[in-house]
C-alpha cells in the first residue's frame, strides 16, 4: 500500500470526544466530492467586510447547548455588527456530516462555522468542502502558538490549517471508587488490563453490579478506544497505510476482550451509553470521553474516580488516543461570511472561553493560557485528563482518513464482543474491507 506519505502531515485526531449527548455515529457520507476544490492558495481577506449573519452549526458536544449560547451573547456585545445563529445541526457527528454534504451539494444554506469530528475533518479536505484558515488566522492575529500543539498539529496537512480544537477530549478510565474499596482493591485505576484481571473477579463479587468492566458502545466508539487495547499488545488498526488490524498482537488483543466477556464473564458491552450505565451502577468501571464527566459527576450517586488508559503486556504506557471535534470553514460561503465565521471562531476559541467550555463539559481547555484554577477547584477530576495528554498517540490512519471505516470497526467489534465470532477470521475480512476504502476512496487523493 501507498507508504510514500510524509506522515507528519497525517497528525491524526481521534475519538468522538462526545459523552452522553454527543455520540457520534459511525459511517457516513459519499466521499465523492460534491465541492470545487478549494485553491490552497492563500486566500486574500483585505479589503473584505465580515457579513452581517452567519450560522453555527453543532451537535453541542458535551451537552455544551448552554455554554455555547452563552459563548454567543458575549460575542453579540463585542461584536454587535455579526449576529451568529446557533444552529443543532444532528444529534451526533454523523447527521451534521449528512447535513452538510447535501447543503455542499446544493450549494445552498450552508453554515459560516461547523464542527467536524477527528473522522470528518480529512474527507472535508478532500473533498474541498473546508478552506485553510492561515490568511484568516494572519488578519485577524489568531494566537496559533497558544493552542495544544498537539490537538492544533491534528489539523494540519500540506502545511496548511484546516480547523481550530473545539470539544477535545481523550477517553478515561472510569471506576466507582466505593465498589474498589469494597472488594479492597486500591483507589486507582489498573495500570494494565493484566492488572485489572485480577481484580475484576473480586469486583464482581463484591460490589452488586452486574459487570466489573462494560465495553463502550461500538457504534462509534469501537474503533476509538479499542485502540488502547490494540497498541498495549502491540497492535493496531493500521501502521501508517498498512492495514494491520489481522495481525497476531491485535487478534490477541481482541481475542483477550472477547474472553473477559464470554470466558471470563465479568465483562459487557454497552448498548447505547457506557458512561450511563456506569452512572448508574450498572458496572463498576468503563472507559468513556471526557466529555462525559461532568454528566457522570452529576448523575452518580456514588464516589467517582478516574484514571489514564490501561496499558497492556506490550506496551504498558502511551496507549491513548486523543479525540474529539474542531471547528471548519466551508469553501462555499462568501468571503464576506468567511471572515465573519473567522472572527466568531477566533472569540469563541479564546482562553477565557475554552476554560468556560471545559468547566461546562469536561472537555480539554485548548489554549496553554486559558486559567483553569477555578475549573479544577470545582472539577480537580479534568487535570487528570489534561495529564494524560502527555500519554497520548496518534491515531491510526485506518480509524481517521479512511470513509467509513469506523462504521467497518464497529461491525466486526460486534461480530467479536456481542456474537462470539471467531476473532481471526473477523480482522481478516476487516482488513479486506479496509484495504478496498483506501484503494478507492483515498489512494487517489493522496498527494506523494
Amino acid at each position: 500500500m501507498h507508504t510514500n506519505l510524509d506522515r507528519r502531515h497525517f497528525l491524526g485526531l481521534a475519538g468522538l470526544g462526545a459523552g452522553a449527548a454527543a455520540l457520534a455515529a459511525c459511517g457516513g457520507p459519499s466521499t465523492a466530492g460534491t465541492a470545487d476544490a478549494v485553491d490552497t492558495a492563500t486566500i486574500d481577506f483585505s479589503g473584505v467586510k465580515p457579513a452581517a449573519s452567519i450560522d453555527f452549526w453543532t451537535n453541542h458536544p458535551g451537552k455544551s447547548q448552554d455554554v455555547e449560547k452563552a459563548i454567543i451573547e458575549k460575542f453579540h456585545a463585542k461584536f454587535p455588527d455579526i449576529k451568529v445563529n446557533l444552529v443543532t445541526a444532528g444529534a451526533n457527528y454523523e447527521e451534521i456530516a449528512q447535513k452538510f454534504q447535501t447543503s455542499q451539494a446544493a450549494k445552498t444554506g450552508l453554515p459560516g462555522l461547523v464542527v467536524l469530528s477527528d473522522v470528518w475533518w480529512f474527507r472535508y479536505y478532500s473533498n474541498g468542502s473546508i478552506i485553510p484558515i492561515d490568511s484568516l488566522v494572519k488578519q485577524l492575529d489568531i494566537k496559533i502558538d497558544d493552542f495544544q500543539k498537539s490537538l492544533v498539529d491534528d489539523y494540519k496537512y500540506e502545511d496548511k490549517q484546516w480547523a481550530l480544537p473545539y470539544g477535545r477530549s481523550t477517553p478515561l478510565f472510569y471506576y466507582n471508587k466505593d465498589h474498589f474499596k469494597a472488594a479492597g482493591l486500591p483507589d486507582r485505576a489498573p495500570a494494565t488490563w493484566q492488572e485489572f484481571a485480577e481484580w475484576a473477579p473480586k469486583l464482581k463479587a463484591t460490589s452488586g453490579a452486574q459487570y466489573a468492566y462494560i465495553y463502550p458502545a461500538l457504534a462509534g466508539y469501537a474503533g476509538w478506544t479499542l485502540q488502547n487495547n490494540l497498541w498495549g499488545w502491540g497492535g493496531s488498526w493500521s501502521k501508517d497505510w498498512n492495514i494491520t488490524c489481522d495481525s497476531p498482537q491485535s487478534v490477541a488483543a481482541l481475542q483477550w476482550a472477547q474472553d473477559s466477556i464470554y470466558k471470563d464473564g465479568w465483562a459487557g458491552v454497552s448498548s447505547k451509553e457506557a458512561a450511563d450505565d456506569f452512572a448508574a451502577g450498572i458496572t463498576s468501571s468503563t472507559i468513556s470521553s471526557t466529555g462525559s464527566l461532568l454528566g457522570v459527576l452529576k448523575a452518580a450517586k456514588f464516589n467517582v474516580g478516574v484514571g489514564f488508559l490501561p496499558g497492556g503486556p506490550e506496551a504498558p504506557s502511551g496507549v491513548c488516543p486523543t479525540g474529539g471535534a474542531g471547528l471548519g470553514i466551508p469553501s462555499g460561503i462568501s468571503k464576506e461570511e468567511q471572515l465573519a465565521a473567522a472572527t466568531f471562531l477566533k472569540f469563541m476559541t479564546e482562553p477565557e472561553n475554552t476554560a468556560a467550555f471545559s468547566a461546562a463539559t469536561g472537555y480539554m481547555p485548548t489554549r496553554l493560557s486559558a486559567d483553569m484554577t477555578a475549573v479544577l477547584a470545582a472539577t480537580p477530576q479534568i487535570k487528570t485528563a489534561m495529564d494524560q495528554l502527555t500519554a497520548t498517540r496518534v491515531q491510526d490512519n485506518a480509524r481517521v482518513f479512511l470513509p467509513g471505516a469506523d462504521q467497518e470497526m464497529a461491525k466486526s467489534a460486534a461480530k467479536i464482543l456481542t456474537q462470539q465470532g471467531d476473532v481471526q477470521t473477523t480482522m481478516t475480512e476487516l482488513k479486506k474491507t479496509l484495504e478496498g476504502i483506501y484503494t478507492k476512496d483515498v489512494k487517489p487523493k493522496l498527494k506523494a
